[in-house]
C-alpha cells in the first residue's frame, strides 16, 4: 500500500498541499510582501526540497503580425530549504520579501500574481496562485493625474515587448493618452512610460505627432514623428501640488512641438 501511495503522490494525488495567504492583496511598487505558507502533508513522507515563490505577469509581443502573450516572472525568492514532511503533517511558514519596483500596475485587465511551489523530486510539484492589486505609487499618481489635467486622457494600459526602452526585464507597461483639448490639432497621442527606484520616479513621456503635409508624411513613415522627453520626480515632490507638475509637463510638450 505504501508504495502503491508513493505512486499516487508522484503523479500529485494525495501527495503535499500548499496555500499562500497574503496579510494583504493590494499593494503598491515597492511595498513588502507579507503572510504564511500553509503546507499540509500527503499520504506519504515527502522532502522538500525547496520552497519558493514567483512575482509573475504578462506582456504582448508581436510574431509574425500577430499578438502573442508571454510570461515574465519578475524575481523569485527562496522561502524556505529542505523539509521533511510527515504524512498529515501541518506547517506553517511566515514569508516576507519587497514587490520588485518594476512590477507593472493592474491596470487594463493587466495580471499580476505570486506563484508559490514546493519543489519535490520525482513527484509532481505542487502550487497555489494568488492575484494580487497592484496600485499607482503616489508619484504616478500625480504625474497620470497631470497629464489628465493639460488636456489628455487615458485610454489605454497595457505591457508590450520593448527591448530599448525596457531594463531589467523585456517589457515596459505603457500608458497611452489621446488628447481632447488644445493638442489634438498636434499630437496623435501621448505614451507615458514609469521607471521606479527607491525614492526617485524617472517618467518618459512619448511624443506621437500628426502628420502634416507630405515631410510630415515621410516623417511618420520613418517612425521619426515619434519624441521623447524625460523627467524625474522624488519623494520631495509628494507634497508638491500636482498642477505644478502639469505646468512643468505641459512645457516639456510646448518645446519639443516648436
Amino acid at each position: 500500500m505504501s508504495m502503491f501511495k508513493k505512486l499516487l503522490a508522484s503523479v500529485g494525488i494525495g501527495s503535499a498541499q500548499v496555500d499562500a495567504r497574503l496579510e494583504q492583496d493590494s499593494l503598491i511598487p515597492g511595498d513588502m510582501v507579507r503572510g504564511e505558507v500553509h503546507i499540509k502533508g500527503g499520504d506519504v513522507a515527502q522532502e522538500i526540497d525547496e520552497i519558493y515563490m514567483y512575482v509573475v505577469t504578462h506582456y504582448e509581443k508581436e510574431i509574425n503580425d500577430s499578438k502573442t502573450k508571454e510570461e515574465c516572472t519578475l524575481v523569485k525568492y527562496r522561502l524556505s530549504e529542505r523539509v521533511q514532511l510527515k504524512p498529515k503533517e501541518e506547517a506553517v511558514l511566515p514569508f516576507a520579501f519587497q514587490l520588485p519596483y518594476e512590477t507593472p500596475l493592474t491596470m487594463g485587465r493587466q495580471p499580476v500574481y505570486l506563484r508559490t511551489g514546493l519543489d519535490i523530486k520525482n513527484a509532481i510539484d505542487p502550487g497555489d496562485s494568488d492575484f494580487i492589486e497592484v496600485r499607482p505609487h503616489p508619484l504616478m499618481t500625480k504625474v497620470l493625474d497631470a497629464v489628465q489635467q493639460i488636456g489628455f486622457q487615458l485610454y489605454k494600459v497595457d505591457c508590450e515587448y520593448n527591448r530599448h526602452l525596457g531594463r531589467n526585464h523585456p517589457f515596459v507597461q505603457e500608458f497611452e493618452f489621446r488628447p481632447t483639448g488644445p493638442y489634438r490639432s498636434r499630437l496623435e497621442e501621448l505614451e507615458v512610460v514609469f521607471y521606479l527606484r527607491d525614492g526617485e520616479l524617472e517618467v518618459l513621456l512619448e511624443l506621437d505627432k500628426r502628420a502634416r503635409g507630405f515631410m510630415g508624411a515621410l516623417e511618420e513613415a520613418f517612425n521619426l514623428d515619434e519624441r521623447y522627453v524625460r523627467f524625474r520626480l522624488t519623494n520631495a515632490d509628494m507634497n508638491g501640488h500636482t498642477h505644478v507638475i502639469a505646468e512643468a509637463i505641459e512645457a516639456l510638450i510646448k518645446k519639443q512641438l516648436r
